[in-house]
């Protein structure tokens, strides 16, 4: 008898493996411009369970020169406004700096679009991994462009920070401002002496609180108030000036603080956390909502931990329902144990991919009660979930399985033997799958995904990859799309290939239609 494992049939015109993950199993390399896609909205250039924060970097470069400068830009633009990312699109902008490229004043004013955004821009730049350490005369003037049109709250919020500081910027490019306020403004920063009545009203009242000379409560950043203690009555209403981003990560500090204690400043704070057009105006994920709650210490009391819930809930409001059989497979395995955007010394996330897998298909669940959850590990797990629980509670029902190596064809396998009914079958995973492992042919993802199609012929199959790392165990075809990430944008995304909107290279389509 011919050997099957080179001669079978079901692998007939099936695309053979054509690179290894990092578990040294056999997967598909994802095209250039779908991994930078990939990893600029999802890289986190930190240290993940499989790939370190320089081999991130590496990659990401070595894509950049690879790739023509528009599709560098677009990605760039794409990431920062529809991934919200910070780090990614700041480093290819600092790229296309290095390049020279005509393209980075329309690029620029779309990704730099705070303060914290220009120094990270200016501290990628400074640090000469894309090829030069000064900023050269264009990044320059881009960066005396912004100083000089910033408003005194930009420029207050840009004070907050260092590596660099305001300080070490405003040494760098030397602004030249029109302004008298602002002239004062960019002294004072700097230690010089500076014309007091020229200084801007939150400047002056700022110092004026520092000094002592005034017991009014300025209204800028919390950073920026000095040494002064301040009382939780005070603390109450720095919470109730903070952005709303602000607020959800400063629950813990105003708890330690006191504000808690004071008669109705916990409902105060949930009324603000729970506001449907804050939590909309916030681009909030749904990931960073469960970060507070997770993070939310036993002194945040439970009206609190409520509206984050709650919030949770508006953040998934505009999540589409999908249509017909929908299946979601979350991996649970051991390596989704890792935290979701990786290592970094005193900065880890405390939510980890497992948890972000687990939300998503509870929020699936949410949308479409009938859906199937098939979490899966070295074979699936059996769980029973209620439609009708809150996201947060299924999410972390989901979460607390955690266990085993990464088999990404076991749910597929179990479908096929039970000939169910797939119209949507969603599979979060970091793709690193290895108890399924083959050197040659096709992956068994694959394998089984020809065979569930046979029965479902208008099946389609979306693989999201918490943490990209460039390979996939289901080759892209008009079937089968590969996303990258974990944001709002995802939901969106996965509804419109199902419904037939857009084609496997979607991701890279959406980019390429970005307007610079």
């Amino acid at each position: 008898m011919a050997n099957t494992a080179l001669f079978n049939t079901q692998a007939a015109g099936l695309p053979q493996v054509d690179a290894l993950n990092h578990s040294q199993a056999g997967a598909y390399a994802l095209q250039p411009k779908h991994k930078l896609a990939q990893l600029a909205m999802t890289g986190c250039l930190n240290q993940t369970f499989y790939a370190d924060a320089p081999e991130q970097l590496a990659e990401v470069l070595a894509l950049v020169a690879q790739l023509d400068a528009a599709f560098v830009a677009k990605t760039a633009v794409y990431a920062r406004r529809a991934g919200h990312m910070k780090d990614m699109p700041a480093l290819l902008v600092a790229a296309l700096a290095a390049q020279r490229s005509s393209l980075l004043p329309a690029v620029f004013g779309q990704v730099v679009d705070n303060g914290k955004m220009l120094r990270n821009v200016v501290q990628i730049l400074r640090s000469g991994v894309t090829g030069r350490k000064s900023l050269g005369s264009q990044p320059k003037r881009l960066v005396q462009e912004w100083l000089n049109t910033a408003s005194e709250r930009q420029l207050l919020q840009t004070a907050i920070g260092n590596q660099p500081s305001l300080a070490d910027v405003l040494k760098m490019v030397h602004p030249k401002p029109s302004e008298a306020w602002r002239e004062a403004f960019f002294a004072w920063v700097l230690g010089k002496p500076a014309d007091a009545d020229a200084l801007p009203p939150l400047t002056r009242a700022l110092l004026a609180y520092r000094s002592g000379a005034s017991d009014e409560l300025p209204d800028v950043p919390f950073q920026l108030l000095g040494d002064r203690q301040l009382s939780a009555e005070q603390w109450l209403v720095q919470a109730q000036r903070m952005g709303w981003q602000a607020l959800r990560m400063n629950l813990n500090t105003l708890a330690r603080h006191g504000v808690f204690q004071l008669r109705g400043a916990a409902y105060t704070v949930a009324a603000r956390l729970a506001d449907r057009e804050a939590v909309a105006k916030a681009r909030v994920y749904p990931y960073q909502l469960l970060t507070a709650y997770k993070m939310a210490g036993s002194e945040v009391p439970e009206p609190v931990r409520e509206a984050l819930q709650d919030a949770l809930e508006m953040s998934l409001a505009n999540v589409p329902a999908l249509r017909g059989n929908v299946v979601v497979c979350p991996d649970v395995s051991g390596s989704m144990q890792s935290p979701a955007t990786g290592y970094r010394p005193g900065a880890t996330s405390t939510v980890r991919c497992i948890d972000v897998a687990a939300l998503m298909a509870a929020a699936v669940l949410r949308k479409q009660p009938m859906a199937r959850v098939m979490p899966f590990e070295n074979h699936v797990v059996n769980v029973r979930l209620n439609p009708r629980d809150s996201v947060m509670s299924n999410a972390q029902k989901l979460a607390s399985i955690g266990g085993g190596g990464t088999n990404c064809s076991a749910p597929l396998a179990q479908l096929v033997k039970e000939k169910a009914k797939v119209d949507t079958l969603i599979l979060v995973s970091d793709n690193e799958s290895w108890i399924d492992a083959k050197r040659r042919g096709a992956t068994e993802t694959m394998l089984q995904w020809q065979q569930l199609k046979r029965l479902n012929p208008k099946a389609k199959m979306v693989c999201i990859d918490i943490q990209p790392y460039g390979t996939t165990q289901a080759q892209e075809r008009a079937d089968i799309l590969n996303v990258g990430g974990f944001g709002d944008a995802v939901f969106d995304v996965v509804a419109q290939f199902a419904s037939g909107e857009y084609g496997a290279r979607h991701w890279v389509e959406l980019i390429e239609a970005t307007e610079l």
